[in-house]
């Protein structure tokens, strides 16, 4: 019984696909597609040297290009800040006097209470400040 390339690579494709479920890699699965492509050769009539060709460098296209890119997604981190740590380091506008004890900004459109981050430093209202921290309810300035 004589099988023909392209069924052996469909198997590899297989077998290669089982470990992808078993484990979570998706390596094997890049592996995978690339033996389905090396099918693909074979099964138009490449040789053996152009089926290999073909799965390395799927394989490998694949690892380069996909891997990076799974990557970011599995940190989960999207590059852009939000709720509380979207408002640290924005700008403000001091509505009534800031000093360590308390005070009102304006704050990307919302009035919000603040204190100083140096108790010992004060501003005066209509004066710019910068957002350093977000401490419950209230914003700290300098």
């Amino acid at each position: 019984m004589d099988i023909e390339a392209w069924v052996w690579w469909l198997i590899g494709a297989v077998g290669l696909g089982i470990p992808l479920v078993l484990t979570a890699m998706p390596e094997f699965g890049m592996f995978a597609v690339g033996a389905v492509a090396a099918a693909i050769v074979a099964a138009l009539g490449g040789g053996v040297v152009a089926q290999v060709l073909v799965f390395v460098l799927v394989s490998v296209a694949l690892i380069a290009v996909v891997r990076p890119i799974a990557a970011r997604h599995r940190t989960g981190r999207t590059g852009h800040a939000s709720g509380i740590d979207a408002l640290k380091g924005r700008q403000a506008v001091v509505l009534e006097r800031v000093d360590g004890s308390g005070g009102r900004i304006k704050l990307a459109g919302e009035v919000w209470s603040a204190r100083t981050l140096d108790s010992d430093q004060s501003f005066e209202p209509g004066r710019q400040v910068d957002v350093v921290d977000i401490d419950g309810a209230t914003a700290v300035v300098m």
